[in-house]
């Protein structure tokens, strides 16, 4: 007898979660704003005497040092901008860290997420370290960003997990080998920040896996003709090969969902994953296939109709053809 899944079911937040995920979402992404300016005056400007003159000296985070020109009306005018400008940054941050801090006191206090600490971390790192772009979130976890920007929750059914899935664009593999080489790290060295305990798994060495069992898998799109193969993630001998997804070209290819999600212990964290509408046709298309695992039919079809009913009840401005 052909397995049919019951319809999905959906439990509201409450009125007291709600209205604090929506002050808490105003101060992270605020937060990330500041953070952004911040970065485009870190390290420092000084003046530098040579000879007999003083000459205005921009440094980078990474102490590179470029002269700006010898003091004049117009050197000391940038200076004076750009200290002005850092300190009013810097307060700025450090005002709305404090006020991020509150709120996720409050979300935990309301009981406003459900995702789990190692998920809410990983994403913090991948944005701490600047790679977060190139990695974009599918698979059961995208859930939690549909249902966070829809204020409900979904059936625990549909969500149980203990792996995570990162589809990596091979497009953009250079740009990711430079930023890693900056910081000196490799992808399997930045999730032991995380958890030390994560390990490549020796027989599927595009997953890493913790002592708890929670895995991380790195997906690509089928080789095309200009994608290596096979590719791993850094030079680093200790590091991520990226395993081939059938049809991942329709999840590469997919327009962008970002939203942000809350952890069980009130932390906040931005999910990249792709738009819903491309999650429902996909997850119905693993569902179609007749070598699909009867058990993970059933429950891409599970999400494939929790996620198109998310739209259509909570979410109806989504419903554009996706472009």
């Amino acid at each position: 007898m052909e397995f049919i899944p019951k319809p999905p079911a959906f439990e509201d937040i409450g009125d007291d979660a709600r209205r604090q995920y929506i002050d808490a979402r105003a101060t992270f992404e605020a937060l990330e704003a500041a953070q952004a300016h911040a970065d485009a005056v870190r390290g420092g400007m000084y003046w530098k005497t040579q000879g007999r003159a003083d000459y205005l000296v921009r440094t980078s985070a990474r102490n590179a040092q470029k002269s700006l020109g010898p003091r004049s009306a117009e050197t000391e005018a940038i200076h004076a901008s750009f200290v002005q400008r850092k300190a009013a940054v810097e307060s700025r941050v450090k005002e709305l860290s404090a006020a991020l801090a509150r709120h996720q006191r409050m979300n935990r206090a309301l009981f406003v997420g459900r995702v789990s600490t190692i998920v809410i971390d990983l994403l913090q790192i991948l944005q701490h370290s600047g790679i977060a772009e190139h990695f974009t979130v599918v698979g059961t976890h995208a859930l939690y960003a549909y249902e966070a920007a829809a204020g409900v929750r979904v059936e625990s059914a549909a969500v149980a997990t203990r792996d995570v899935d990162l589809l990596w664009d091979t497009r953009k593999r250079f740009k990711l080998a430079t930023q890693l080489k900056r910081l000196d790290s490799s992808m399997l060295a930045l999730l032991r920040k995380v958890d030390k305990t994560f390990e490549l798994k020796l027989d599927q060495i595009y997953t890493a896996v913790n002592s708890s069992g929670f895995e991380v898998d790195i997906l690509r799109r089928e080789a095309q003709e200009q994608d290596p193969h096979p590719v791993r993630l850094t030079e680093s001998e200790e590091d991520f090969w990226v395993v081939q997804a059938p049809n991942a070209e329709q999840l590469v290819s997919a327009p962008r969902f970002s939203s942000v999600v809350v952890g069980t212990t009130g932390h906040m964290a931005r999910m990249n994953t792709v738009h819903p509408l491309a999650f429902v046709a996909f997850k119905r298309w693993l569902a179609a296939r007749p070598d699909r695992d009867p058990l993970k039919r059933s429950r891409d079809q599970l999400q494939a109709d929790t996620v198109a009913r998310l739209v259509d009840e909570y979410l109806p401005q989504l419903k554009a053809p996706a472009a």
